[in-house]
């Protein structure tokens, strides 16, 4: 899968809701109910971290559920990949992004959405087919300004800003015309995920899945 057809299953994934939920899950019992929440309430693309022990586990139990598109972000070796192939993963999120991880992700058919925060990062996998790229941190590294400024001169490129999002300031990059979605973890906090709050959790999904966007006028 070339690096042209990787960004175009991207931009599909992303064109599913406004937001992708970023998340961290240390109980895998408490997975298919956190999928379930997360889809009824109208977000369907689901980032699950490569941070916690069960993380490869709770993919494999995601993925069995109904309407949902489960993926595995912060892939930082060839291994990650492959693993996160294995266990259900459809699609990939890095935060930066390496030949050897570009590389493993063409070998495995594995859609990925490489994280970038520069114009030289950008341009530079631009250069190698990605026209879908994670802008990472986003917060941290200027925010909606930087990256309206950063997508100015290179409008092939959208992207799904992660990094210190939330309903305070989301507006200002689902605003963009250069911005698809945006990852954030405010959907599925870690109190309620712990206390099986399954409701709570679809309410904030319905929230963010209802967010107007530029890129997907009405």
């Amino acid at each position: 899968m070339t690096p042209a057809e990787q960004s175009r299953r991207a931009a599909d994934i992303c064109a599913l809701a406004p937001v992708v939920p970023v998340l961290v899950v240390d109980d895998v019992s408490r997975a298919a109910g956190l999928a379930k929440a997360l889809v009824a309430g109208g977000l369907p693309a689901l980032e699950v971290t490569l941070r916690t022990p069960s993380a490869l586990d709770v993919i494999r139990a995601m993925a069995e559920v109904p309407g949902g598109v489960v993926g595995a972000g912060t892939l930082l070796t060839p291994a990650d990949v492959k693993a996160a192939k294995a266990a259900g993963a459809k699609f990939g999120v890095s935060p930066g992004a390496t030949d050897r991880i570009i590389g493993a992700c063409e070998d495995e058919g594995l859609p990925l959405l490489p994280g970038a925060v520069t114009a030289t990062e950008v341009m530079t996998l631009l250069e190698k087919g990605f026209t879908v790229q994670k802008f990472f941190p986003a917060e941290t590294s200027g925010g909606a300004a930087a990256l309206k400024a950063i997508g100015a001169p290179i409008p092939q490129v959208r992207f799904c800003p992660t990094g210190g999002i939330g309903m305070k300031n989301v507006a200002d990059y689902l605003g963009q015309k250069t911005i698809l979605c945006v990852g954030g973890s405010w959907v599925a906090p870690a109190s309620a995920v712990a206390n099986g709050d399954w409701s709570a959790i679809e309410a904030l999904a319905r929230e963010a899945a209802a967010l107007p966007r530029a890129a997907f006028p009405a």
